[in-house]
C-alpha cells in the first residue's frame, strides 16, 4: 500500500449510514412549526419531504441501511481515497502526520452527491416529479442536478445571487444537467419579491434562497424540497465519509488526534466527524472534533444557541441551533457554501455539550493555506474546504511548537477548479477579510422568534 494513498475496495464500502442520534446523551429539542410554534408534525413535513426522509429525520436507530440503488450510484466514485499529505508535512517541518479524505473525486466535485443521490431516490420512490432547492456556492446545486438526472426528476435551483455572479461555471454545470437556475432573491416567489422591494441590490443569502425554494415546493403537488445541509437526514447520509475514513486510517495504522471539517450548515463536518464522535460517545476515545467557519459568518463561535427560523421568510421549521439570526446578511465572501446564519441542530448540540470545538478563520488566511496545499499536494481546494486545510496547517504548526507527533485528519470536501476567479482575486491582492461587527450581530439576534 502506498504511504500517500489509502484505498478501500467496493466490498469494503459502508452498507449503512451511521445515525448519531442513537448515541447522543440527549437529543436536540424538537423542531417547531413556524405557524403554531408547536412541535412540527409528520403531516406538516410531508408537504415538502417524502416519508422515508421524514422517518430518517427522527430515527434513533444506530444504523440505517443504504438502499442498493443508492449504493450502485455511490460506486461511481466511492470509496473515495484517503491521502497522507507528506509534502505538506515536509514544507511545514512538522512532526505531525496529516491525512485528508478527498471527496473532490465525485462527479459533482464535492461531497454533496452523498446526500443528493439518496434524496432524489426517496423522492422518486414517493412519486415526486420535481425538486426545488437552494444553493450557495453551487456545489449542492450541481449535486442535486446530477442526482435528478440519475432518477429522471426535474430540478429548479435558487442560487444565491452573489455566488450566481461569482461562480458562473457552477451555474453552467447545473444547466448542463438540465436544471433551471434562478438568481436569488428573484421575482419568481413572494419571498423573493419582498426582499427585492426592501433592497433591489440584495446580494442574497442562503436563508433567502431557502425561503424561495420552500415556497416553490409547497406550491406544487408534484414538487418537494431538498436541502443540502443542516437537517438530520443530510448529516446521516454524509457519514459514508467518516465510516470510510475510519477504515482507511486503520489500514494505515493510525488513529486521528483531531478530526477537522469546514462548517456552514454542518453536513461537511458531520460527515467526517460523526463516526469518530461514536468512538468518543461510546468508547471514550480521546479524539478532538473541530468545526471551522468564516469570521464573517461565525455561527458556532459567536452565535446564540437558541430556536430560530431556518429561512428568512419563516416558512421552514424553527430549530434549536447556533444562529446569527435568520435576517443576518453575511458579506459576499468567496466560500459561498458557508454563508448560512445557522447550523445543524446535531452539530450545534455537540458544540454546546463540549463534544466538539469550533474556530473561525478569515478568507485571506484560508486562501493562503489553500494555495500552499495546492503547491504541495497538487489538488486545489474549494474555498469552503480551504477552511479545513488552513485549520489542519495551524494544528500541524502547533504540533511542531509543542514537539508532538499529532495525527491530523481533515475533510477535503471538494476541488476548487470552478473557483479560479476567486483565486485570481486572491493572487491579485484583492480579497479582504470581513470580521463580523458586534453591533451587527446583536441587531440580527433581536429578531429571534419568541419561543
Amino acid at each position: 500500500m502506498s504511504e500517500r494513498k489509502i484505498l478501500l475496495t467496493e466490498k469494503e464500502m459502508p452498507k449503512a449510514w451511521y445515525n448519531i442520534q442513537a448515541d447522543l446523551p440527549e437529543l436536540p429539542p424538537p423542531p417547531l412549526s413556524p405557524v403554531t410554534l408547536q412541535p412540527v408534525t409528520p403531516e406538516e413535513l410531508s408537504a415538502i419531504f417524502p416519508p422515508d426522509l421524514i422517518a430518517q429525520e427522527v430515527s434513533t436507530e444506530r444504523w440505517i441501511e443504504i438502499p442498493e440503488e443508492v449504493q450502485e450510484i455511490y460506486k461511481i466514485w466511492r470509496p473515495s481515497p484517503l491521502y497522507r499529505a507528506k509534502k505538506l508535512e515536509q514544507v511545514l517541518d512538522t512532526p505531525a502526520k496529516i491525512f485528508f479524505k478527498y471527496e473532490g473525486v465525485s462527479p459533482a466535485g464535492s461531497h454533496k452527491l452523498n446526500t443528493s443521490v439518496p434524496q432524489a431516490y426517496y423522492n422518486k420512490k414517493a412519486g415526486i416529479k420535481r425538486l426545488a432547492t437552494e444553493t450557495g456556492a453551487g456545489q449542492w446545486g450541481i449535486a442535486l442536478s446530477q442526482a435528478c438526472t440519475f432518477f429522471g426528476l426535474e430540478c429548479t435551483v435558487y442560487m444565491v445571487k452573489v455566488s450566481y455572479n461569482q461562480k458562473p461555471y457552477r451555474r453552467s454545470l447545473m444547466e448542463i444537467f438540465g436544471s433551471t437556475v434562478i438568481a436569488s432573491p428573484s421575482e419568481h416567489t413572494a419571498a423573493g419579491r419582498r426582499i427585492l422591494e426592501q433592497d433591489p441590490s440584495s446580494p442574497g443569502s442562503l436563508g433567502i434562497a431557502i425561503s424561495e425554494a420552500v415556497e416553490d415546493a409547497a406550491g406544487r403537488a408534484d414538487t418537494n424540497y431538498a436541502l443540502g445541509s443542516v437537517l438530520n437526514h443530510v448529516c446521516l447520509h454524509q457519514t459514508v465519509i467518516g465510516l470510510e475514513a475510519k477504515a482507511q486510517m486503520a489500514k494505515a495504522g493510525y488513529y486521528p488526534d483531531v478530526v477537522i471539517g469546514c462548517c456552514g450548515g454542518g453536513s461537511n463536518f458531520a460527515g467526517l466527524a460523526f463516526p469518530f464522535a461514536y468512538d468518543k460517545l461510546v468508547n471514550n476515545a480521546r479524539v478532538r472534533l473541530l468545526a471551522v467557519e468564516p469570521i464573517s459568518c461565525p455561527t458556532l463561535t459567536r452565535g446564540k444557541y437558541a430556536y430560530d427560523f431556518g429561512d428568512v421568510a419563516g416558512l421552514a421549521p424553527i430549530v434549536q441551533m447556533y444562529t446569527l439570526g435568520a435576517n443576518f446578511m453575511p458579506p459576499g465572501i468567496h466560500a459561498g457554501g458557508l454563508r448560512y446564519h445557522g447550523d445543524s441542530p446535531l452539530v450545534s448540540l455537540l458544540v454546546n455539550k463540549g463534544l466538539a470545538e469550533a474556530k473561525a478563520l478569515g478568507q485571506t488566511a484560508i486562501f493562503q493555506g489553500a494555495t500552499l496545499f495546492a503547491r504541495c499536494e497538487g489538488i486545489l481546494p474549494a474555498p469552503e474546504s480551504a477552511h479545513a486545510v488552513q485549520a489542519a496547517i495551524e494544528e500541524a504548526l502547533a504540533a511542531r511548537e509543542a514537539g508532538e507527533s499529532r495525527v491530523i485528519l481533515f475533510n477535503m470536501s471538494g476541488h476548487g477548479l470552478l473557483d479560479l476567479p476567486s483565486y485570481d482575486l486572491f493572487m491579485a491582492g484583492k480579497l479582504e477579510d470581513y470580521p463580523l461587527p458586534e453591533e451587527d450581530l446583536q441587531q440580527a439576534l433581536t429578531m429571534l422568534p419568541k419561543v
